[in-house]
This record gives C-alpha cells, sequence and structure tokens, in this order.
C-alpha cells in the first residue's frame, strides 16, 4: 500500500503573526528586559551615531536628525525633527519606566526604610553636588562661559552601570547591586527635579494645569486595575503633549504617570479570587506587570533610538587638541570621573563615621569605590541635560557629547577594573567554600588525600 502524498498546488503563505511567533516574540521581550542586552543596545546606537557622523555619510546622519515628520504641528508645538521626537518623545518611555522603578522603590524597595537608604540617599546627593562644584570652579576659572551646563555631570546612567556591573558580576555580594540600584533611582530622581526646575523655558502654566487631567484620569484606571490600552496610551500622549506644551520638557509626564501606577497587590477576596480591580496579581502589583511590559520597548527601542540620534559626535576637521582643553570638556569630564567617585564615597564614609548609618555587611569599602567609580557613567541623562542646556546642534553641542562619551568610558574602565579584581576575590572566596563543605577550615578535598 503506497502512502499518499499531499495535493500539489501553490503553497499557503505564512502568517504575519502565526502562533509560532508568539513565543518567539516573547522570548525577546524577555531577553531585551536583561540588563546587559539593553546596555549593549544602548552602546550599539552610540557607536553606530559615531561611526555614521564621521563616515563619508555623516551628511545623511544630519539630514536624518533634522526632518520634521510633521510641519503641520506648530500650533501644538509639535513641529519637532526626528533627534527632538527621541529626546522627547520617546525617551519620556524610559522615563516612565523610571517612574514605576521609582514608585517601588519608595512603597516596597530600599527607599522604604529611612534607616536603609539613608547612605545610598546621602551618596546619591554627594555624587551630585560634587560634580556641579568641580564643573562651576572650573567654568569661572576659565572665564565663566558655559555656566548653563552646570547639571551635566550629576546625572548616572541607571542602564550602562547596570549593564557595566552585570558584565563583570559573577560573585559580588547582591547587596552591591541594591546599593547602586538605590543610588541610581535617586539620582534619577533629583536629575528630573534639577530638569523640570531649571532647564524649564517659555513656560505656559495653562498646558500644564491642562494636563493634569488626562493624568488623573489615567491614575483613576490604573488605581482601579484597568489597564484597558485603548484607554491608556491616548491618555499618556495626551498628558505628554500638554506637559510638552507647557514648556516644561515633556519626559516628566514619563515620570507623572509612573507615580500614579499602585505597587502593592490587590487584596484577594475571601474565596481567593482578585479583588476587582485585581489586575496586577499579587506580584509587585501593576507597577511591576507595567514595568515587566514597557521595559522591552524602553531598552530595545526608546533608549538606543535615543543613543542614535544623540551621540552623533562629528569629529571630522575638528581639532581634537584644542577640544580637549576645551574649559566645557574638562569640567565634564572632571565632575564624572572624579566629582561622582570622590562625592558618592566620601559623603558614605562621613555618613557611616559620624552616624548610626552603616553598610550592608557583605559590602566592603573596596567594593564601594567601584561603584562611587561606576556611577560616573552619565550617558543618557548627561546628553539630555546638554541638549537642554545648549540646543541641539549648537557650537557646544559636540563639546558637551564628547566630554561625556570620555567621562562616561573612563568611569567604566576605571569601575570594571575595581568590580573585577573585587569580583575575583569573591570567587576565590567561594570556591574555598565550596571545596571546604564540612566548614572544618580545611578543603575537603585535602582531607579526603589524607584519609586514603
Amino acid at each position: 500500500m503506497t502512502a499518499r502524498t499531499p495535493p500539489s498546488g501553490p503553497s499557503r503563505p505564512a502568517r504575519l503573526f502565526s502562533r509560532s511567533s508568539w513565543p518567539e516574540a516573547r522570548h525577546l521581550a524577555d531577553v531585551l528586559r536583561t540588563e546587559t542586552v539593553g546596555g549593549a543596545l544602548l552602546l550599539l546606537g552610540a557607536v553606530i551615531a559615531l561611526i555614521w557622523a564621521n563616515s563619508p555619510w555623516s551628511d545623511a546622519y544630519a539630514r536624518l536628525g533634522g526632518w520634521v515628520p510633521w510641519a503641520g504641528g506648530t500650533r501644538w508645538h509639535l513641529d519637532l525633527d526626528l533627534a527632538s521626537w527621541a529626546a522627547d518623545g520617546l525617551l519620556a518611555i524610559f522615563f516612565f519606566v523610571v517612574g514605576l522603578e521609582l514608585k517601588r522603590e519608595f512603597v516596597t524597595g530600599e527607599l522604604r526604610d529611612p534607616r536603609r537608604a539613608a547612605l545610598p540617599v546621602v551618596a546619591a546627593l554627594g555624587g551630585m553636588l560634587l560634580p556641579a562644584l568641580i564643573y562651576v570652579t572650573v567654568i569661572l576659572t576659565a572665564g565663566g562661559e558655559g555656566l548653563r551646563g552646570w547639571a551635566i555631570p550629576t546625572a548616572t546612567d541607571i542602564a550602562f552601570a547596570l549593564a557595566v556591573l552585570a558584565v563583570v558580576s559573577s560573585h559580588l555580594p547582591q547587596g552591591l547591586r541594591a546599593f547602586l540600584l538605590t543610588l541610581a533611582v535617586v539620582d534619577d530622581l533629583f536629575a528630573i527635579t534639577i530638569i523640570a526646575i531649571f532647564y524649564t523655558a517659555d513656560f505656559h502654566p495653562v498646558p500644564l494645569l491642562a494636563a493634569l487631567a488626562p493624568i488623573g484620569l489615567f491614575a483613576l484606571l490604573v488605581q482601579r486595575g484597568r489597564i484597558w490600552w485603548w484607554a491608556l496610551i491616548p491618555l499618556a500622549v495626551a498628558a505628554w503633549a500638554l506637559v510638552h506644551a507647557s514648556g516644561v520638557h515633556a519626559t516628566v509626564a514619563g515620570v507623572l504617570l509612573g507615580f500614579t501606577v499602585p505597587v502593592l497587590a490587590a487584596r484577594r477576596r475571601a474565596g481567593g479570587a482578585p479583588a476587582a480591580g485585581g489586575a496586577s496579581g499579587d506580584d509587585g502589583g501593576l507597577a511591576a506587570h507595567l514595568e515587566h511590559r514597557w521595559r522591552p520597548v524602553s531598552a530595545g527601542v526608546a533608549v538606543p533610538v535615543f543613543a542614535l540620534f544623540a551621540a552623533g559626535v562629528t569629529l571630522r576637521g575638528t581639532d581634537l587638541a584644542a577640544l580637549l582643553s576645551d574649559p566645557v570638556v574638562i569640567a565634564i569630564v572632571a565632575g564624572l570621573v572624579l566629582g561622582k567617585s570622590i562625592g558618592i564615597f566620601g559623603s558614605t564614609f562621613l555618613l557611616a563615621r559620624f552616624t548610626r548609618a552603616e553598610l550592608d555587611e557583605d559590602i566592603t569599602w573596596a567594593d564601594l569605590l567601584g561603584i562611587a567609580l561606576l556611577a560616573g557613567v552619565g550617558f543618557t541623562v548627561s546628553l539630555l541635560i546638554g541638549d537642554l542646556a545648549f540646543g541641539v546642534g549648537s557650537t557646544a553641542d559636540d563639546r558637551v557629547k564628547t566630554a561625556v562619551l570620555a567621562g562616561s568610558v573612563i568611569s567604566a574602565g576605571l569601575a570594571a577594573t575595581v568590580l573585577a579584581r573585587r569580583n575575583a576575590v569573591y570567587r576565590r572566596v567561594a570556591e574555598r567554600e565550596r571545596l571546604d563543605a564540612d566548614g572544618d577550615g580545611v578543603p575537603d578535598v585535602y582531607q579526603r588525600s589524607s584519609d586514603s
């Protein structure tokens, strides 16, 4: 008996969103949620921008960044070019995720207990004040031109810093990551406050007050657990547009929307079923759920695209000697490399020395030095503040980008060196503990040899 062959004829075309594609999409989203992948994509966007901006096709890069997709948006202040849409629009998604993370830290994380939060909070403050002081000192010594950029070296980039730590660390204490995350979250909170207060031009209060309406409706829905995308996304876009029209930097809208999302999971009814509006579940609340959903968009699209348009420093025909001797460049690099590390380490040491605040028992001061150096990676927010301070395409724009990239790379390199050495120490300790399973202080392999 012969086997039947399928009828001949044209094969059916593959469907774009077939069932088999969904597991692949979920896997891709899970990959994008990892810190190393997000940091690598951000770095890749910056590298592509640098190569493209200094290639024979640099004019195409400039034209792409300067293209205005909606010239008719003048009335609503939305006649933005692509570079501005990346900085003002896409980056709002990144700050929405940051707002969710901030809210979680305040409610259930390290910032919940003031005593536990004291050290990283003070470290964040010290790591912002000293870089600003160094920047102002250098600029005033050189004549005072460029003071508006005083906040550029005050910011720490969470994505890059955590990515470097994840790559270097295999045996470092878990408390070290918690310290860095808390420090970076507080740093971002103050950086956002600085943007709202000091880098807001042409303030218009009416649109800002009007933005309270969509933000309030957004809050009402998420507080009741209603995560209807067809309602939340238009409300978020409306809030963003109104905040942008007010003159306040539009990324602030992302943080405000993130703050409205509940963190604590909805209580369950007596029968075990979720209470009304309990879409958040019991695994960290709706904030954790939305952060899980939007982090791949932030890490895989928003931040890399922003880096692609923000990091394109053109060095063709540039006098590098003059660039490296520029006061703004020196001030930013010194602020990121020296100001951040000394400010964080020094303020933490002084607080621990003169108060009852203590480091985690698993963290040493050598570990903290590595984290302090790592906080000098100020890529995303520093570039954003630079754009706000001097304007995109201004004469100081390339100087700021060069300085931020140089300071971030130097800080990351120094931090990686220190943390890699500390990781090697912890690896040897872990290896000894693994070999000495009975805890008698003698490696079991030697004990077995002597017994034989």
